[in-house]
């Protein structure tokens, strides 16, 4: 008898103050509720072209920093996307993006790397902006509302029960 693999979610993020880290984990908390799916929750620096063939979809989880998605990440989808190229095509994603004013050209780049991957969005990139502007503001340990977590736990639990149930 052939058993179907457990569908798995790979969440990769970076955060520096915390902000990012606390949407990864609340997006991470709601996939978990989609009985028989497998979540992997990866910080940037130690995630790699494996993690990704290993997993049937992706959450991606980046900070903007001066209007593009933070250095880490931008290294993450170096280092990983030739060899990945042609590999992961179609499989479901999501974005979720830390910003201290606008977040959308963090949006625009990490959209056109998935593009480039062919991943199939699956909901609307998440923005949430702390405001922070001055340089104190934007160096201090970041705390996300708990409004802005539910919307992350709703997108990681949405794309974990679409996986289980085959949807993406």
């Amino acid at each position: 008898m052939t058993f179907a693999k457990t569908p798995t979610l790979l969440i990769v993020y970076h955060s520096t103050t915390g902000g990012t880290a606390q949407m990864a984990a609340a997006a991470c908390r709601g996939a978990q509720r989609a009985a028989g799916l497998q979540v992997r929750i990866l910080q940037a620096q130690d995630a790699g072209p494996d993690d990704l063939l290993a997993a049937q979809g992706y959450l991606f989880a980046t900070p903007e920093n001066l209007a593009a998605i933070a250095g880490v990440m931008k290294d993450f989808f170096d280092r990983c996307y030739y060899p990945v190229l042609e590999q992961i095509n179609g499989r479901p994603y999501a974005l979720l993006v830390c910003a201290g004013s606008d977040g959308s050209n963090a949006v625009r780049q990490a959209e056109r790397i998935a593009t480039g991957w062919r991943l199939r969005k699956v909901a609307e990139s998440r923005i949430v902006c702390t405001h922070a502007q001055t340089p104190e503001a934007i160096l201090a340990p970041k705390t996300i509302a708990q409004a802005d977590l539910q919307g992350c736990e709703e997108i990681g639990e949405a794309l974990g029960h679409g996986l289980v149930m085959g949807l993406f």
